[in-house]
């Protein structure tokens, strides 16, 4: 019986909720008070249509928020006109640089706006692990940090099954390549046959982690599989995740020993939360880290009166109204010897 693990880790600024199974990270919930409440996953709201494209088949809708639009495909016995008001839900969260994506509900009244919004990361929680405690506090920071470390990695070795993971995203696919180092005194096809059993399971558990959908193509260890069992351990690895799993599309197993399947987007992939147009931390994104090192020191030791934390001007400015709801042990001092992304925590 596998054991999981789940953690709630609420900050100003930002919640966090992350799911672990027998000590591997497979999901991590990310909300920001900045975000703009109609494009999360699960909101309902009333939109305008304001492009109309039958020959794309679908209709570009502002939902009263932030850009960019929604994207609304739909049926060639239903168009929608430009002006429409309709009642949309969002099933895919925006990621790069394109708009929410929408289901329709049906006609509506009145100005775009919100009129319900998506699951609170703790209720996600609860759906996607009914009845596990919710563990928070210390282990919860920690866990915040553990989880988007392993997110953000290309990929891991399990030593225990000699099991070498890579698992990337270009602009076309994801790409996992599983690969086997082989162990002293263990059978070499049994080897690979496992690695490659487990290295479908541990691929779809990263992919899941980082937020990941589209096209993905499976290297496998070795040729002459049998389809029929790639198939079958690929779809009890992917499918394993419920809010995807219906709508997954699986392919085939080419001869060259490629599995390929397609993956729905749900949630923004990890890298666009975390991360501006050029690929690095946004101001935001290092402004919280730092908040939230601040606030793990405040929980590890209760015994010190006040910790103030150092950190550059400009992230103090984005810190200041965060650090305040932290209580009265919590302290800022804008630092310019502190370099961005960085912070001092010391005793006042």
């Amino acid at each position: 019986m596998s054991e999981i693990e789940v953690f709630l880790d609420e900050q100003p600024g930002e919640t966090r909720g992350m799911i672990a199974r027998n000590g591997h990270f497979e999901t991590l919930l990310i909300q920001r008070e900045t975000d703009d409440p109609t494009h999360r996953l699960g909101a309902r709201a009333v939109g305008r249509v304001v492009e109309a494209d039958p020959g794309l088949g679908a209709a570009f809708v502002d939902l009263g928020g932030e850009p960019p639009m929604g994207f609304l495909p739909f049926a060639k016995a239903a168009p929608l006109r430009v002006g429409q008001a309709i009642e949309v839900e969002v099933t895919a969260e925006p990621h790069e640089r394109k708009g929410p994506a929408l289901r329709l509900i049906g006609p509506a009244e009145g100005d775009p706006r919100l009129l319900k919004p998506g699951a609170s990361v703790a209720e996600d929680l609860a759906r996607l692990a009914p009845g596990v405690p919710v563990q928070t506090g210390v282990a919860a920071v920690q866990a915040s940090w553990d989880a988007e470390e392993e997110a953000l990695a290309d990929g891991d070795f399990y030593a225990e099954i000699g099991l070498d993971l890579a698992v990337q995203r270009t602009r076309a696919l994801i790409a996992v390549d599983i690969d086997y180092v082989g162990l002293p005194g263990r059978d070499g096809r049994k080897g690979r046959t496992a690695a490659n059993r487990l290295g479908l399971v541990h691929a779809a558990r990263l992919i899941r982690l980082k937020r990941w959908g589209g096209l993905v193509a499976v290297d496998l260890i070795g040729t002459g599989h049998d389809a029929a069992i790639v198939a079958a351990e690929a779809r009890a690895a992917f499918g394993a995740d419920p809010d995807v799993a219906p709508d997954i599309a699986y392919g085939p197993l080419n001869r060259f020993g490629v599995f390929q399947l397609a993956l729905p987007w749900r949630r923004a992939p990890l890298e666009d939360v975390l991360n501006g147009w050029d690929g690095r931390q946004t101001a935001l994104t290092r402004t919280l880290s730092i908040v939230r090192r601040l606030r793990h020191a405040i929980l590890s030791d209760t015994t010190i009166p006040r910790l103030v934390m150092h950190c550059a001007p400009a992230e103090a400015v984005l810190a200041a109204p965060l650090v305040a709801r932290l209580g009265p042990r919590a302290g800022l001092k804008p630092d310019p010897g502190v370099l961005p992304g960085r912070s001092d925590i010391h005793e006042a």
